[in-house]
């Protein structure tokens, strides 16, 4: 977590710590004024605010455990996808290879640079020309300038057919993807 992740966590904290001091200087002021006899009004006012700030402390607690038990979730949460998605690239990783390959292949077929091989797999990623530019280190001009290169040498019309040509057939839903093979 960082300090950003924290802060109202810290917030709250220094909260409940400023009304545990306040409660206690009101209490040994309350505690003195009865020493000195001071009217029952006067200390009936200082015994409502002391319960008041008592509300407030366990309200903010109540809150920073909230917010805890809300993190653990959170962290619970995003440990079950991460293992998931390592469970997902286990099992399709032999698909995923031969993926790249044939995305490589068909590269090959259409003569593509190098540089536009990259920009090709980088624009299948779903990464903005910009994007690009920044990992490659070049400007984002070049960038689209090679990526008009990619789909004029591949007769596609940009990102959307570029992907729609290698994922087109994946996405499909299985039960559909029988039916179509069956029809041809």
């Amino acid at each position: 977590m960082t300090f950003d992740d924290e802060s109202p966590t810290l917030a709250t904290r220094g909260s409940v710590i400023f009304l545990v001091v306040l409660f206690v200087l009101i209490g040994a002021d309350v505690i003195e004024d009865t020493h000195k006899g001071i009217e029952w009004g006067h200390l009936l006012l200082e015994l409502s605010i002391e319960a008041v700030i008592l509300v407030g402390i366990a309200a903010l607690w109540k809150r920073m455990l909230a917010m805890r038990s809300q993190a653990v979730h959170l962290e619970q949460d995003l440990a079950r996808a991460q293992d998931e998605a390592k469970h997902w690239r286990a099992e399709a990783h032999t698909y995923l290879q031969g993926l790249g390959q044939a995305i490589d292949h068909q590269f090959e077929r259409w003569n593509l640079t190098a540089a536009e091989r990259e920009i090709g797999l980088f624009l299948l990623k779903g990464l903005s020309h910009k994007e690009i530019a920044n990992i490659r280190k070049t400007n984002e001009q070049t960038v689209r300038q090679q990526s008009l290169s990619l789909y004029r040498k591949s007769g596609l019309n940009g990102r959307n057919d570029l992907s729609a040509f290698f994922l087109e057939d994946l996405l499909l839903p299985s039960a559909l993807a029988e039916s179509s093979d069956r029809g041809a």
